[in-house]
């Protein structure tokens, strides 16, 4: 990777005049690189178009000038590419022409900062609707986050239509529906029963723990870390320690890294279990669905017997893990998943016999790998259509690093191509559940970690895709800033992509396949 870096550097340098010292210099971070404004967009341009770097996201602070973190990644490293400006410059340059995976973060910081970006094509009301007061900012520093705000006096909203060809109909789906499910609000444009377009509406219940987060203790934030999305709550919790480790600069316990991988091998199982049970659901198959029920519900059990808590909470610490697990529930824990997974494993046979299954996914619900690229999508997702970037294998990090992990990879970019890619993940998990109990490090879980003033990113391949925390500590340890790029965020604005050009009762299960949070984007 270091050679592969240099030569990077050199083409930076012939090419931008930028200089660029190929070594890791932000705490786990590849290189950042001091970009002027004029040269961002073709920069980035560069990497994402050029190079093949995947952009993992836009991170914003606001100190005593702004920095725009713009972070990419491929393969053993990550760039990060910093551009600042006064705090009394709002407008930055927009890179979403030519990397379109920045859209969304940069109408989310417009929204969340008041800052906005030159060239965007649709900026405006997006994280924050209609009932907040014209011109606040959650995530400025003189922004009080305990607050109570007014609300607009007449809010109105009403979505922006694209299609006027005759016969045309809009339909709103949500944001209230019935059962557990989230608040999301989508809007189909369609022509008799094909849906032609469709706009996602998020944010329903933007809670600003980022903004709440500041000035708080690590154990603190951690709590908000690992609550914000309960369904994927370790994943997000470890990698916020990772980041919190990174900047400490202190080596896990060997032990402590192989458990971290066991709880989360863990929670991916359960969560595929859990969407598979969503897409039998949503497909019709009420004996499939029971099953799959069935199935998640021992998960849930599963979870809460060996951790104490079904979904995983209170486990993941700077320094290592809470407490230790005797090798005994490890073993006990990996052979129950093997059962379960021996159960999965007889619903996907029966599920892939029964035709009327499959015409409901087959087909349906295409993103095709050119898409996945363009639009930055991460996850099962992505590996359904081809591309095999997992964080896991790419950035290997808290234990992975010494495994061989077998990424799952479909090409068709359906509904039944994610199906498949959930199977066989759970398939792997469970596998890797297996080897991972078969020769337990022994010694202590968790490390004393002192914190110093300084500034990282933690990541994992969340059961959803990739997550990025990004962590800054002052000097006496607190946290001064925190930013989360979830998967689900990510993969909602590709969203539409599956759903349009294909029929009306398609969209439940199209839906379903995704597996997404709303939650997660809610943060």
């Amino acid at each position: 990777m270091e050679m592969e870096l240099r030569k990077l550097a050199e083409m930076m340098q012939d090419r931008f005049s930028l200089t660029v010292s190929p070594h890791v210099d932000l705490a786990g971070t590849i290189s950042t690189i001091a970009c002027p404004q004029t040269t961002l967009a073709d920069l980035s341009s560069f990497l994402f178009n050029e190079q093949g770097w995947a952009f993992a996201g836009l991170i914003v602070e606001e100190a005593a000038s702004w920095q725009l973190h713009y972070l990419f990644y491929r393969a053993g490293g990550m760039i990060d590419v910093l551009v600042t400006g006064p705090i009394a410059q709002t407008t930055f340059p927009s890179i979403s022409s030519h990397v379109h995976a920045a859209d969304w973060h940069e109408r989310a910081a417009e929204d969340l900062f008041g800052l906005s970006f030159s060239g965007h094509p649709r900026l405006g009301e997006f994280v924050l609707h209609e009932q907040w007061p014209e011109g606040t900012n959650p995530m400025r520093s003189g922004f009080d986050p305990h607050a109570s705000l007014p609300q607009e006096p007449h809010p109105r909203w009403e979505p922006v239509r694209v299609l006027h060809a005759p016969g045309s109909f809009s339909m709103p789906v949500g944001p209230i529906y019935s059962g557990a499910a989230e608040s999301l609000h989508f809007q189909l444009e369609t022509v008799g029963e094909e849906v032609v377009r469709v706009i996602p509406r998020l944010f329903y219940k933007y809670r600003a723990v980022e903004a709440i987060a500041r000035g708080l203790t690590v154990n603190e934030v951690l709590l908000m870390a690992e609550r914000f999305s309960g369904t994927t709550s370790f994943s997000h919790a470890l990698a916020f320690c990772r980041a919190v480790e990174k900047i400490t600069d202190v080596e896990i316990p060997s032990r402590a890294q192989r458990l971290r991988v066991f709880i989360a091998e863990l929670e991916r199982l359960r969560h595929h279990v859990a969407v598979i049970h969503g897409i039998c659901s949503a497909t019709g198959l009420a004996v499939a669905a029971s099953q799959a029920a069935i199935l998640e519900e021992d998960m849930l059990r599963l979870s809460a017997v060996f951790a104490g808590h079904r979904y995983l909470f209170g486990l993941a610490f700077p320094g290592g893990l809470r407490r230790d697990f005797p090798d005994a529930d490890c073993h006990a824990a990996a052979k129950a998943a093997a059962t379960i997974v021996h159960k999965l494993n007889q619903l996907e046979q029966m599920l892939a016999r029964s035709s009327s299954f499959l015409d409901r996914l087959e087909q349906i619900g295409v993103v095709t790998a050119s898409d996945v690229v363009r639009y930055g999508l991460v996850g099962p997702i992505a590996r359904a259509a081809g591309i095999t970037r997992d964080i896991r294998t790419v950035l290997p990090d808290s234990g992975y690093a010494d495994l061989s992990v077998q990424v799952a990879k479909e090409e068709e970019g359906d509904g039944y191509a994610r199906l498949r890619v959930l199977f066989s993940e759970a398939r792997e998990s469970a596998r890797l559940l297996a080897a991972l109990t078969e020769d337990l490090p022994t010694g202590v879980v968790q490390v004393p970690v002192k914190a110093h003033p300084g500034a990282a990113v933690g990541w994992t391949e969340a059961p959803t895709g990739a997550a990025f925390h990004w962590v800054h500590l002052d000097e006496k340890g607190a946290v001064t800033e925190w930013r989360i790029i979830p998967p689900s965020f990510v993969n909602w604005h590709g969203f539409h992509l599956a759903a349009e050009g294909f029929a009306f009762q398609d969209f439940p299960i199209i839906l379903a396949t995704f597996g997404l949070s709303a939650a997660e984007s809610d943060r």
